[in-house]
């Protein structure tokens, strides 16, 4: 059990430092105005869960399982920043762009996750 758990925060760790890094870059080169490196991250973890679950072979371990799908991808998508972004976006008065931050996101990231799942059964 503590090996498992050790696992999880290890990919926790590499999904939180690809987050902040993915963010950030996407923050450089596409500006404040609007949550895009959110977007970005949640729609291509979207796509990378996808892709681990149809492709990780049913030999894999439970460990490696929870390491990549719960530790990496779990810590890599913010849901909860997306959160907190949609609702400062609606506080400060920009109800629309808090509109397109969800459908955005929730379009984007379902059809990710379906593509990955097709990507990942091929593997």
């Amino acid at each position: 059990m503590l090996q498992l758990v050790i696992w999880v925060a290890l990919g926790g760790a590499a999904g939180g430092a690809l987050r902040h890094a993915v963010s950030q870059g996407v923050h450089r080169l596409a500006g404040s105005e609007f949550p895009w490196g959110t977007l970005v991250v949640n729609d291509s973890g979207a796509a990378l869960i996808g892709v681990l679950a149809a492709s990780l072979p049913d030999t894999a371990t439970h460990t490696a399982s929870a390491a990549l799908l719960v530790g990496l991808c779990g810590s890599f998508t913010t849901v909860s920043s997306f959160s907190l972004q949609t609702l400062a976006l609606m506080r400060s008065g920009r109800p629309l762009r808090a509109a397109v931050n969800v459908i955005g996101s929730v379009t984007l990231c379902m059809g990710a996750v379906g593509a990955g799942v097709a990507a990942g059964s091929l593997l």
